[in-house]
């Protein structure tokens, strides 16, 4: 147990070291905290107050870095959310103040939901809202003057709810707005008519019997046989109130066909200018049409998992063969296309055994899909924490043979593709297992895919709690060596079975982030304890030792110290590890002495300078 012995010799420093990293993670997370995730919370207080049956919200996880890996969020490259889309999503609840904390959205689509209680009067803080869609709830109480706030306002639908009260004659002062649609609702009073009123029709107010001054759709009225001129006249005269009339009723016949089949997604494909089956290599372009029938029209039913990039659908092809689909989520910009294209060309050109192989891709002006092979046995993640009672727990071997898998992976990203592709985001939920449980890395070059508007710079800080490098938290900056401490924690993962951040750990008084609690386990001579208990003392010693080392090395503070993937993969193949290992621990008996002496100068310069204070001083105000 030499290296246990080891690790306990530098406890001390490492503690001081310790403090120090967790002060720096601690300022970094609070700046994020104040920039991104103070809309985090707003988000999160809003999703605390509704019923979601059928789980949409899942991936709105606080641990995350920021709201805008979530799906249905929408973000500006300030990583500032500027649109929430929930529509159709069978929610339940209330609507929160909180949402009035979102400074920059210019979207809230919360339509065809169950969604009951008042509108607050904070969204009319929202001063960039663009578009404010509550229709089809059981919305109740006034409409709130504050809305009047919204100047660059040019959709507001609040109908089929159950509002009272009067329409705010202030609204009139938005200009802006271009949509205003209130009918069937308990409304009463008089109906605005002057300013940006004037240009709305009866029909934005219908069914609202107490409503004042509401002037009666037009009635169709057949024109007459005759031929005379007169009679030609009346009858333009109707053919024009009837086209008037088709024109108002339009808009209510298209929404009442779109309650009926509401329940339902819909999802238009505009035909591209290549032909859908043209194969680009091996890498084919799928239609739309294709990939909705194979995934029974994206149900939920078919969902195998959601994360910051999009949700991951089961489908079954035309040839029979089953394939995972993912649907990215990006707010789209006109001209990205060419860009989306190259950029997926790059990535189907990684290939490797252990890199998740990209079958083919859909591209349409709305929608941006990647089909893969699906992976029977789902992700590393699933397999230690999430298996069902009659799945064996994953054998020491096959956790070792994984760890070397996914470094062979990483290892081709960094080394042996041109531009390198750094993943971003690794952890064991992105660590598939093929029928044979061999490690493939998925989701790798998806950070740059979703980043294709940029040129080389990435605003958003991608990735989990637990995971992010500390370089790459407090300046944005990615390299291979972020991976390679997303890495180390992986490994991490494998050995103890536990998540990289786990707030139930909190009951225990242990550590929350999984890397300060197997430190502080191993400075305990407590690797028993540190070892997943479904390996039930299955494992060799030796290698957890070995395994937990190349962690640690991993894991270092500095991204320099770092080892390279391909070193990483040498040491798990046995060739290194004991010279990496020496070095690291020479480099820390140094540090230690170093500090020691630190130490005492620093004590003997606080005795020195102390010594001729009075005592009543010393110890302070009594």
């Amino acid at each position: 147990m030499q290296f246990v012995e080891q690790l306990k010799m530098v406890g001390k420093v490492e503690r001081v070291i310790s403090s120090f990293m967790c002060l720096f993670l601690l300022w970094a997370i609070l700046l994020l905290k104040v920039s991104a995730n103070s809309e985090g919370d707003a988000l999160n207080a809003f999703k605390y107050g509704l019923n979601d049956p059928n789980n949409v919200l899942q991936s709105w996880d606080s641990t995350l870095v920021t709201p805008c890996t979530w799906f249905h969020i929408t973000c500006n490259n300030e990583n500032s959310v500027t649109r929430v889309d929930l529509g159709n999503a069978n929610l339940s609840g209330q609507l929160v103040p909180q949402l009035g904390q979102l400074p920059n959205l210019q979207y809230l689509e919360l339509y065809s939901n169950n969604i009951a209680g008042s509108i607050p009067s904070e969204l009319g803080s929202l001063t960039k809202l663009v578009s404010l869609d509550l229709y089809l709830n059981n919305i109740s109480g006034f409409i709130p003057d504050t809305l009047a706030n919204l100047k660059q306002l040019r959709v507001l639908r609040l109908n089929d709810n159950s509002l009272t009260g009067k329409i705010p004659m202030i609204l009139t002062t938005v200009t802006s707005l271009q949509v205003l649609d209130v009918s069937n609702n308990n409304l009463t009073g008089d109906i605005p008519t002057n300013g940006s009123f004037s240009m709305f029709t009866p029909i934005s107010f219908n069914n609202n019997p107490q409503l004042n001054n509401l002037t009666s759709p037009v009635t169709p009225v057949s024109p007459p046989q005759a031929t005379s001129g007169k009679s030609n006249t009346g009858a333009i005269a109707g053919g024009v109130a009837a086209g008037a009339a088709v024109l108002f009723a339009a808009p209510a016949i298209a929404l009442a066909y779109w309650q009926r089949r509401k329940s339902q997604d819909y999802f238009f494909d505009v035909a591209a200018e290549e032909d859908p089956e043209v194969h680009l290599g091996q890498l084919k372009r799928f239609s739309l049409r294709e990939l909705q029938v194979a995934t029974d029209s994206f149900s939920n039913k078919n969902i195998l998992g959601r994360g910051g990039f999009g949700k991951v659908y089961e489908g079954r092809l035309t040839d029979g063969s089953l394939v995972a689909v993912k649907r990215l989520k990006e707010e789209r910009t006109q001209g990205g296309e060419l860009q989306f294209q190259t950029e997926v060309e790059m990535i189907s050109l990684a290939v490797h055994r252990n890199l998740l192989r990209l079958r083919g891709f859909c591209m349409t002006p709305t929608e941006r899909l990647l089909v893969y092979p699906y992976m029977s046995n789902g992700s590393v993640a699933s397999c230690l924490r999430d298996r069902p009672d009659s799945q064996p727990a994953l054998e020491w071997s096959k956790r070792k043979r994984i760890a070397l898998g996914a470094a062979r992976g990483l290892a081709y990203l960094h080394d042996h593709c041109d531009p390198k592709i750094i993943h971003r985001d690794v952890k064991a939920a992105n660590i598939l297992l093929d029928d044979n449980f061999e490690a493939v890395v998925g989701d790798f070059g998806l950070a740059k895919l979703m980043n294709y508007k940029d040129t080389h710079v990435t605003t958003a800080v991608r990735g989990t709690i637990g995971h992010i490098a500390p370089e790459y938290l407090s300046t944005g900056k990615s390299s291979e060596k972020t991976d390679v401490f997303g890495y180390g924690v992986m490994l991490l993962e494998l050995i103890t079975g536990q998540r990289a951040f786990d707030l139930a750990r909190l009951a225990n008084d242990d550590d929350v982030m999984l890397l300060d609690w197997v430190k502080g386990l191993l400075k305990d001579k407590r690797l028993e304890t540190l070892v997943d208990a479904d390996l039930e003392g299955n494992y060799d010693v030796e290698e957890v030792e070995e395994v937990i080392q190349v962690a640690l090395l991993c894991t270092q503070g500095s991204p320099v110290e770092r080892p390279k993937m391909s070193e990483v993969v040498r040491m798990l193949d046995g060739d290194g590890l004991a010279e990496k290992w020496d070095q690291w621990w020479q480099k820390e008996e140094m540090i230690r002495q170093n500090f020691s002496t630190f130490n005492h100068h620093t004590a003997n310069w606080i005795l020195d300078s102390t010594s001729n204070i009075p005592a009543d001083e010393l110890s302070g105000p009594r």
